[in-house]
């Protein structure tokens, strides 16, 4: 006689499990805590994937080779070149002229700002610690990429460059006030 089929309790949890279950073959991922768009209390966070394929910056915090604040200042960084970048563009004059076109686009405070912090960043960076930034966290490359660039293959000169991104990026949170210059003391607790 064969055996009866145990059934499962209900879960009314299991019916709306929005996880992905199945993933692209080529497919590089991360797992992230954010906050849950259909909470019905604030501050419910749920976990989500994020693709760290095309990501240097993602891919180093996933990693645990940085930690959040020099991820964070990465992040305002690309945000800034974002903003800097977008703007008036030059005028094609191969293109026929059509009545009614749009007209040019004001640069925007939001855009002078963040020319300006870029160029601040900059200058305390110096050439090569902005090069190295601009390298890693604009054109997406990694650290043996930057030094194919640089005619710098050995491993050593990887883990160099390794190091000055994350002297780099600590500049950099400590230029967007994400850091303070000096480590805050610890009170010794008394028992």
């Amino acid at each position: 006689m064969p055996r009866a089929k145990c059934r499962k309790p209900y879960d009314p949890a299991a019916t709306h499990d929005r996880r992905s279950q199945d993933l692209p073959f080529n497919a590089e991922v991360a797992t992230v805590e954010i906050d849950d768009p259909l909470a019905l209390e604030p501050g419910e966070k749920i976990f989500a994937f994020r693709s760290i394929r095309n990501d240097p910056l993602g891919r180093l915090h996933a990693h645990r080779q940085i930690d959040d604040t020099q991820y964070r200042s990465g992040r305002a960084f690309q945000n800034d070149w974002e903003k800097a970048e977008r703007g008036p563009r030059a005028v094609d004059t191969t293109r026929e002229y059509v009545d009614g076109g749009q007209q040019r686009e004001a640069i925007t405070e939001a855009q002078c700002q963040a020319t300006l912090r870029l160029n601040r960043a900059e200058h305390e960076l110096g050439a090569d610690g902005s090069a190295l930034v601009h390298d890693v966290l604009i054109l997406g490359m990694t650290m043996e990429q930057v030094g194919q660039r640089r005619g710098l293959r050995t491993q050593r000169w990887q883990d160099y460059f390794a190091r000055r991104l994350k002297e780099c990026l600590d500049r950099l949170a400590l230029m967007y006030g994400l850091a303070t210059p000096n480590k805050v003391p610890v009170k010794d607790r008394q028992c």
